[in-house]
């Protein structure tokens, strides 16, 4: 599965969001990727999410398969489209 989200973080994804983000994909027993141009880098790991430099109104793809991956796309999105200080 695979979904765009934008991002609408005045900071973009810095250090707090990357690491609840990262910790709720790490959660999921799946495979979980983000893309952002042409960098694509696996969700669970912190220096790949942060080597992204996501800013407000990027658009990020999340693509997820395996187990609970409609669960995992959700939870992702969540995070990459709240507003976290």
């Amino acid at each position: 599965m695979e979904k765009v989200f934008t991002i609408k973080n005045p900071a973009g994804l810095h250090a707090r969001p990357a690491t609840l983000l990262v910790q709720k994909a790490s959660s999921f027993p799946g495979e979980i990727t983000l893309v952002k141009g042409d960098k694509t880098v696996n969700a669970k790991s912190i220096m790949g999410v942060m080597s992204l430099g996501i800013r407000q109104g990027d658009q990020v793809t999340v693509v997820t398969s395996g187990e609970k991956e409609e669960e995992a796309l959700n939870a992702i999105g969540e995070i990459l489209e709240s507003v976290l200080e």
